[in-house]
């Protein structure tokens, strides 16, 4: 069903009902810790004769939860995004099943809890055999000790899985103190309730320790303990706060990051292509943010990943919306050697924030050289962790981190397009659904992929493109009829003119501004196409002449065609102008067409003439003849607010129009430099390199890059910042972002604008395919399966030498992992991809997920 604005708005509000208008951290949005939940309920309350036995648990709430929160398959956590257990499960498992132990409550669920441990505990330590977390290390082994205290007989069936979990365990023990230096990770202190006695914390350490509001780190389950372990007042008070803030199962930590949860929220609306519909929401946020960022910051607690990742995160969003932010905010790191070094040798805990600082730095001003050696810094840590595929970080879990770090690393975001962009972020479910990595356990936040919200998304990204399937083909409608694309020679780019524009930007969905760029667009290469290959000089100095009195008498031809063009796309633009906006711009249209044809003239004679300009005089002209400016400026007189009538006048343009002009030149002539020394034509490579002998080619071009990247800092300084001496509104400066990005990504790394292929993927994922729904997050567990039979028979299939059938026992928990199944005398990896199929029948079908590096496989099983 094709998406209406109805649609939209309707969903539009219930997103804004459900997340923005009651943002409850606590009871919303965070999921419960099962593990540090377990922890509370292990407290028993307070006799007030302290000769008799305690009454019962403190806090009973926790102990409901726990009785009343184990997952159908038996254990107590979070799941992963094809709803399969996580690896934090084993310890959160074992801690509930000890709080029910400990009050004799819940025997079922202590049973299945404990089989759940017993049946999957190898198979989840084997998929992260080579990354185990380092809190993992910490806790597990602790909660194994702890059940085998309590009576529940664990700890000869785990013996064997466990014994590399220990030595882990003693390793970080040895080698880390109680509080560590640099506070990257969560020091061993507040792991207090896992610590092994030989550990020899005592009462005066633990007081020593404590915050201010009398918890242990901010950790519920570290202070519980600490309670029950010295019974401090101030510890008391603060679980006891904790849970009438949050009766109904506590967060891994409280307080809470709560400005953290708003800016990612700002980050996931945004990067879905919807922030046209929370722009009120995410201004409070964002000015929340900056009153925030005003603050004196503490350098101790800015090297922790999670403050890192913040402060980058509300660099971007900060300074993309406008707001004066230094880098100084989070990049101070890079003047100190020692804390270099040390996030290097740790670099696997900070990828999350690495990333967030490398985009960070996309946003560069002129002269900001903090930011370049953050970018270099992170940048060179993210192709290390790209290489060794290290899995643990510190802030987040998320099975595509590598695809999303590929994603960032291999095409800069200024040549990336908004549209384009936002079909990435939709379809990159299991990165949205990315579990939070908090100190003993995984936690989500479920603002971040409320259903509503990418329902909201995709339908927005359809609507997007039933408007752009209309737009476009009224743009090749007016092409044809006007003789633009039939003219039999150069370059036919009336989708590519359309598409650039259409996925660069955000415009409002009635926006005129699409199509007015898209046809001066078309115009300009089709006229330029004609001075550069098929107009004799006679025919292009009376075209010339025609525009500059702008009277088409005498002309006949291509020449004719591109003139009756031209005035009507200027006379069409004039009377919409005149009868939105109340005033005449027919003049000023006509006065900037006239300079780009001048300059398209004036080029061609030097190139007829053997005319070589100085770099400044070709730098001058090739601003102009690029017409980048000929479509920005007078598309921007329908923007909301519009440009001013007397900023269309030529050679008074503004500083970021400037820069445009000059970018767009730059980026064309480093990519065409080439072709136009085979034609005989200036080219500001080549200028240079006639004007140093002794240069290379290589020397010219990184001489002309370096050029660019000057002018690019400066218009995106002048597109974001209201500061200095440019005045033009908003939108009219974010328009000239957007042809920036058109042109940087057309001549990246290549020409592709002159291709006719390079760009029909992208077109047809950015106006005819709809994105695909993300995937569902839930898929049918292979941990129970209740059949009529005892075997089930297998066909392994896909592209190998191992093909047959194989019987196995439906016990056999083959589903989960991929280790050898026995077929025929050859023992079979059985990869994510291939499928173990079984002819269903009247009996039963099941289907179980197996999950690997890179895929999933499904299996469909049968009696017999």
């Amino acid at each position: 069903m094709e998406s209406s604005p109805f649609s939209i708005e309707t969903l539009v509000k219930k997103v804004r009902e459900e997340i923005f208008s009651t943002f409850d951290v606590y009871n919303s949005f965070v999921s419960v810790s099962a593990y540090d939940t377990a922890w509370l309920a292990m407290i028993p309350a307070e006799n007030p004769n302290k000769f008799e036995q305690c009454c019962g648990p403190m806090f009973k709430g926790c102990l409901e939860w726990v009785l009343n929160n184990q997952k159908e398959e038996g254990f107590w956590g979070e799941r992963d995004m094809n709803g399969l257990p996580t690896i934090d499960t084993l310890p959160s498992t074992l801690a509930c099943i000890v709080a029910l132990k400990k009050w004799n409550l819940g025997d079922t669920n202590i049973n299945k809890g404990l089989a759940f441990v017993r049946e999957n505990l190898e198979t989840l330590l084997k998929e992260r055999h080579h990354s185990l977390p380092r809190w993992f290390t910490i806790v597990f082994p602790a909660m194994v000790e702890l059940a085998q205290a309590t009576g529940l007989g664990v700890a000869d069936e785990v013996k064997g899985v466990l014994a590399d979990v220990l030595l882990k365990r003693e390793q970080f023990l040895e080698t880390e103190g109680d509080v560590n230096d640099y506070q990257c990770y969560p020091p061993l202190l507040s792991f207090l309730e896992a610590l092994p006695s030989t550990r020899n914390i005592d009462r005066e350490i633990i007081l020593k320790s404590l915050n201010q509001d009398g918890s242990l780190f901010h950790s519920p389950s570290a202070t519980a303990y600490a309670f029950m372990a010295t019974g401090e007042r101030k510890c008391k008070e603060y679980l006891e706060r904790l849970v009438r803030r949050c009766p109904r199962g506590v967060p891994p930590m409280y307080p809470m990051d709560e400005e953290l949860i708003k800016l990612s929220l700002v980050n996931q609306v945004t990067r879905l292509g919807l922030a046209e519909h929370f722009s009120g929401e995410i201004e409070v946020i964002l000015s929340e943010a900056y009153r925030s960022y005003k603050r004196p910051q503490t350098r101790v607690d800015n090297l922790k990943p999670a403050k890192l990742y913040k402060d980058s995160l509300a660099f971007r969003l900060l300074r993309m919306h406008g707001y004066d932010i230094t880098p100084r905010s989070f990049c101070w790191f890079v003047h100190d050697e020692e804390i270099l070094a040390h996030i290097e040798r740790n670099s696997g805990y900070f990828m999350s924030a690495m990333l967030n600082i490398y985009r960070a730095t996309d946003l560069m001003f002129s002269g900001e050289n903090e930011l370049k050696e953050a970018r270099s810094f992170a940048r060179k840590l993210l192709e290390k962790n790209m290489r060794t595929r290290c899995e643990e970080d510190g802030l987040l879990e998320m099975p595509s981190f590598h695809e999303v770090v590929e994603h960032e690393l291999s095409l800069p975001w200024i040549a990336r397009l908004d549209h384009l962009d936002h079909r990435f972020w939709i379809e990159a479910n299991d990165h949205v659904d990315a579990l939070w990595i908090a100190k003993a356990s995984f936690y989500r936040l479920s603002c971040l992929h409320n259903d509503k919200l990418m329902k909201l998304a995709v339908e927005n990204y359809k609507l997007r493109q039933s408007i752009y399937q209309r737009e476009l083909e009224e743009v090749t409608r007016w092409s044809k009829e006007w003789g633009l694309s039939e003219m039999g020679f150069g370059r036919e780019k009336t989708t590519y003119c359309y598409f650039a524009v259409a996925a660069s930007s955000s415009l409002p969905r009635g926006s005129a501004v699409r199509l007015i760029v898209a046809k001066s667009a078309i115009l300009i290469t089709v006229a330029d196409d004609f001075f550069d290959m098929k107009g004799s000089l006679d025919d292009l100095q009376s075209l010339n002449e025609a525009v500059q009195r702008w009277d088409g008498k005498g002309l006949c031809g291509h020449g004719r065609i591109i003139f009756e063009a031209l005035d009507g796309l200027v006379t069409d633009i004039a009377k919409k102008h005149l009868r939105q906006q109340g005033s005449d711009i027919t003049d000023n249209l006509r006065d900037i067409w006239r300079e780009t044809f001048g300059s398209w003239l004036v080029e061609t004679t030097w190139s007829n003439n053997g005319f070589i300009p100085s770099m400044e005089e070709y730098l001058e002209t090739g601003m102009i003849s690029i017409a980048n400016h000929t479509i920005v400026l007078p598309a921007s007189c329908f923007l909301n607010p519009n440009l001013p009538n007397h900023k269309l006048k030529p050679s008074q343009y503004e500083p970021v129009t400037k820069s445009l002009m000059a970018s767009s030149r730059l980026l064309n002539d480093i990519q065409s430099y080439q072709k136009e020394q085979l034609d005989g034509k200036a080219n500001l490579v080549l200028l240079h390199l006639k004007g140093n002998p002794k240069a290379e080619i290589e020397d010219s071009i990184s001489y002309v890059k370096g050029m660019l990247d000057e002018k690019k800092t400066e218009l995106l300084e002048h597109a974001l910042m209201d500061y200095g001496s440019n005045d033009l509104p908003k939108p009219c400066k974010l328009l000239h972002l957007s042809c920036l990005k058109v042109f940087q990504m057309f001549f990246n790394s290549s020409n592709r604008f002159d291709s006719d292929t390079e760009l029909f993927d992208d077109i047809k994922r950015g106006i005819y395919i709809p994105p695909e729904n993300p995937a569902p997050r839930r898929i049918p567990s292979p941990f129970k399966m209740e059949t009529k039979c005892s075997k089930v028979k297998a066909r392994v299939i896909g592209e190998s030498k191992y093909q047959g059938s194989r019987n196995f026992n439906t016990g056999q928990n083959f589903a989960r992992s991929a280790t050898p199944i026995p077929v025929g005398r050859e023992k079979v990896i059985i990869p994510p991809k291939f499928g173990l199929c079984f002819p269903a029948t009247k009996d039963f079908q099941w289907t179980a997920g197996v999950r690997g590096n890179f895929g999933r496989a499904f299996l469909l099983g049968r009696g017999y």
